[in-house]
């Protein structure tokens, strides 16, 4: 059994609106030096596979078809043994 984290991000060539919001809010809390925020989403998959390569390969399966909009996002994956 393996564990994916699926880290999905806009591409920084798209505006993020939730993390211009986020930084502004920062600004005015006095958090002067952070100079930008992007927000992303984290995806935990528990998947049942014999390798670490299996694995991969799968939780990528995930994200082409479903889990990332390649044209606007871009993603990392992770893989643990548990």
């Amino acid at each position: 059994m393996y564990k994916a984290k699926v880290n999905v991000t806009l591409r920084k060539s798209i505006l993020d609106p939730k993390g211009k919001a986020t930084h502004h809010a920062l600004q005015n809390l006095g958090l002067n030096d952070v100079k930008e925020v992007r927000i992303g989403k984290l995806i935990e998959l528990d998947i049942e596979a014999e390798t670490e390569d299996e694995a991969r390969k799968i939780a990528d399966t995930a994200c082409t078809q479903l889990l990332a909009n390649e044209v606007m996002e871009d993603y990392t994956i992770q893989i643990e043994n548990n």
